[in-house]
């Protein structure tokens, strides 16, 4: 049998352990699940007969190796930072590998190597990055295909709670990782393209600048930048589009109570807190407020950020019961956004049957004829219950695909890439189909960048 080796087992590899387990037997596949926790995987594969889980310690030379050695296709599901060492012995040992993160430097230098070998490092195949790219460089192509002139691309991705289970003023729940969540947009200014012009947004106004999106069916959407638009920028050939947006997608409303955070210094990862582990809710949030003999905590956070008390961000506040001082942080040495994730684990983490959600939005303005035109793409993924998420629906289907079609040398053209050639896209983009995975395509007005044409 072909052997298929998933290092790693967690929340996003449902769906792709159980795309090659329903097609092991017409494709000839054994899946071997390597991973620190062999529980969590044996959860996932019943009583398959074409599957194996073994303990698998990515630090540990020996295993690793060994069970590389004797596969003919890698699966990382690892954090990034981890793909490297496997990524080596697939060099060495001539196997192809497929991952869903973003291409470190270190994944890039090994290109040679792979091109020398034969072999597909295929990266960014997840949502985003991956069906993000794939769907938009399809549209791209066939513009330009078309003889169309590529103009402005913004792109937008979202993972939030499906309408079902939205029930807290925050429309919101964590879906994946909430350290991201916390700590989303540090690190530098935001840097976009709008009508020929370099747009930079600082983290202290990055969730009062905001994008408004409608999605027919779900509503409306906002968007914050993400820090660097232009990344993709000539990957994507768009190195004379006037303007090059990308950003993150929330319910409307959620980036200006989000901002209340951001301005009293409450998202900040860079120090610890004093005494952390004895502070109280309401302790912690007094930290970042002025000292007074006689006002309430909560008075002073509202004077302090200017919230009327029948302002809906100030129910906002009071449905986290932040101000709690019975409920305590309990973390020793903890960073503000260590404590504030935890006060926030506590309102949004996802119910056993709640729902999660991914929405995208893309916009495509191009030039043809003389004449200029848009056309809006959007896709909506539900989740089925708590293992089979939207998140590891759109994450895992397009990792198990992408694997499957190298093997059957489907994709064969060599080296580290991600998925923006038609060889890769169009048939992930066609089976996708399949799983509920479609964008609806409409064309609309151009406006450029401002949508009242002023």
């Amino acid at each position: 049998m072909r052997k298929i080796l998933i290092i790693g087992a967690g929340k996003s590899s449902s769906y792709l352990i159980k795309y090659l387990l329903d097609k092991s037997n017409a494709e000839n596949l054994h899946v071997t699940i390597g991973d620190l926790n062999v529980e969590n995987a044996k959860k996932l594969i019943g009583n398959h007969e074409n599957v194996s889980v073994i303990h698998l310690d990515v630090f540990n030379t020996e295993s690793r190796t060994e069970a590389i050695k004797d596969a003919n296709i890698v699966v990382s599901m690892l954090p990034a930072r981890f793909h490297i060492e496997a990524a080596k012995d697939c060099i060495a040992y001539k196997k192809h590998m497929v991952t869903a993160s973003y291409v470190s430097k270190e994944m890039q230098d090994l290109n040679e190597d792979a091109k020398a070998n034969n072999l597909v490092f295929m990266n960014e195949i997840g949502v985003d990055p991956g069906i993000d790219h794939m769907s938009a460089m399809q549209v791209i192509d066939r513009i330009r295909d078309n003889g169309g002139k590529m103009i402005l691309f913004e792109s937008f991705t979202g993972g939030l709670v499906a309408p079902e289970s939205d029930n807290n003023l925050w429309n919101y729940k964590f879906t994946w990782n909430p350290r991201n969540v916390v700590t989303a947009g540090q690190g530098g200014a935001a840097k976009f393209l709008q009508e020929n012009q370099f747009k930079y947004i600082p983290y202290n106004r990055l969730f009062r600048r905001t994008e408004f999106l409608e999605i027919d069916d779900y509503g409306r959407f906002e968007a914050y930048a993400n820090r660097d638009s232009l990344k993709y920028q000539h990957v994507y050939g768009l190195d004379y589009v006037k303007t090059l947006y990308r950003g993150t997608m929330r319910r409307v409303g959620f980036s200006r109570a989000w901002n209340v955070f951001v301005q009293l210094g409450m998202t900040d990862d860079s120090y610890t807190i004093d005494d952390s582990e004895n502070m109280s809710y309401r302790d912690f949030i007094n930290a970042f407020l002025p000292y007074s003999p006689t006002d309430s905590v909560e008075l002073k956070f509202r004077h302090a950020l200017k919230i009327d008390q029948d302002d809906i961000v100030w129910d906002k506040f009071l449905e986290l019961d932040m101000f709690s001082s019975k409920k305590m942080v309990t973390l020793k040495k903890a960073t503000p956004a260590q404590i504030l994730q935890k006060i926030l684990m506590d309102s949004w983490t996802l119910d056993e049957n709640d729902k999660d959600m991914i929405v995208m939005y893309h916009k495509f303005g191009y030039e043809l004829n003389g004449e200029q035109h848009q056309i809006d793409a959007t896709m909506v993924a539900i989740g089925e219950d708590q293992t089979y998420t939207a998140m590891a629906k759109t994450v895992g289907l397009p990792v198990a695909i992408a694997t499957l079609a190298i093997l059957n040398g489907k994709i064969k053209t060599p080296g580290v890439q991600i998925p923006i050639t038609k060889e890769v896209y169009n048939p992930i983009l066609e089976e996708l189909k399949d799983y509920g995975i479609a964008f609806s395509e409409k064309e609309v007005e151009y406006l450029g960048y401002n949508p009242l044409n002023i």
